[in-house]
C-alpha cells in the first residue's frame, strides 16, 4: 500500500478496535496519527532501499534519471528519441513503470535497448525495493545510463527516492500551465523540468513563461528546457545537459 494515497491496498478498511465506538474527536486524532505513522514507516523503509540502490549506482558508475509526469505528457517519445540520438555515445537501460501492460517497454526494446516493465496494479508509483530488484532482473551494465520511467503521477512518485541521480519533470503543452502550483512537491524535488510537445503551442492555451514562473515560485533552482520529442525542436539542448552529467558519472572514478 501507499501511506501517502492509499494505493496498492487490498483492503482499505480498518481494522474495528473497541475503541472506534468514539466516533469524536479523539477517534479522528488516534486515525490520523495511525495514518501519519505509516507513512512515515512506509518512507523511511524506502529510503533505507533507496540509499542502498544509490550506493550500487556510484559503485557501478550507472547514472540514473527518474522521469515524472503526469499520463500522456510524453515520456516514453521522449526517451525513445533520446535513446536514437545517445545509445552509440555509451550503454542505456530503460525501467518502465505502469499500473498495467508492456506497452512502453516494448517501444524502448524496439531501438535495440534492454527494457524491463514494472507492472504495480493498484500502485500509483515505483519504489526503491522494486528498483533494487529490477536492476537485478535486467542486468545493467557499468558505466551506463539507466532511465526509469515512473508511473503517471505527479503525486505519491515525489515522496519516493529510488536512489536515482536525478528527476526529472515533464510538463506538456497540453495541460495546464499552473501545473507547478498544483503540484509543488513534486516540481520542488525535481532538478529539470522539461516543457515538451511545444509543437502543439499555437493550438493550445498554455502559457510558458507563466508555468516557468510558477515552477521557479516553488523551485528557484529547478533548470528547464522547451523542447518536442516528436518534431526535434531543441532537443539538443536536453541531449546536451544529459550527456554532459553522464559522462564524469560513467568515466570519472569515484572518489575514495
Amino acid at each position: 500500500m501507499c501511506g501517502i494515497c492509499g494505493c496498492g491496498q487490498t483492503n482499505q478498511k480498518t481494522t474495528h478496535h473497541h475503541d472506534d465506538h468514539d466516533h469524536g474527536h479523539h477517534h479522528h486524532d488516534h486515525e490520523t496519527e495511525r495514518l501519519v505513522k505509516v507513512e512515515q514507516d512506509l518512507l523511511s523503509k524506502n529510503n533505507a532501499y533507496a540509499a542502498q540502490n544509490r550506493a550500487h549506482f556510484q559503485q557501478h558508475h550507472i547514472f540514473t534519471l527518474n522521469l515524472v509526469s503526469s499520463p500522456g505528457a510524453g515520456k516514453t517519445t521522449l526517451l525513445v528519441e533520446t535513446i536514437k540520438v545517445l545509445k552509440d555515445r555509451f550503454p542505456i537501460a530503460v525501467i518502465e513503470g505502469d499500473q498495467q501492460t508492456e506497452h512502453d517497454a516494448d517501444r524502448i526494446r524496439a531501438t535495440g535497448i534492454p527494457a524491463l516493465q514494472i507492472n504495480t496494479g493498484r500502485a500509483c508509483h515505483l519504489d526503491a525495493h522494486g528498483i533494487g530488484h529490477a536492476i537485478m532482473d535486467l542486468g545493467v551494465k557499468d558505466h551506463s545510463l539507466l532511465a526509469i520511467e515512473n508511473v503517471g503521477n505527479l503525486v505519491c512518485p515525489s515522496s519516493f527516492d529510488l536512489g536515482e541521480a536525478h528527476k526529472v519533470v515533464v510538463l506538456s503543452v497540453t495541460e495546464g500551465d499552473d501545473k507547478p502550483l498544483k503540484y509543488p512537491d513534486m516540481f520542488h524535488a525535481a532538478d529539470l523540468m522539461l516543457i515538451n510537445k511545444t509543437d502543439l503551442l499555437p493550438y493550445v492555451d498554455f502559457d510558458v513563461e507563466r508555468c516557468i514562473q510558477y515552477a521557479r515560485q516553488v523551485n528557484p533552482d529547478i533548470h528547464i528546457i522547451k523542447l518536442s520529442s516528436t518534431k526535434g525542436d531543441n532537443f539538443s539542448a536536453w541531449t546536451d545537459w544529459l550527456a554532459e552529467r553522464v559522462k564524469p558519472a560513467l568515466y570519472v572514478k569515484a572518489r575514495i
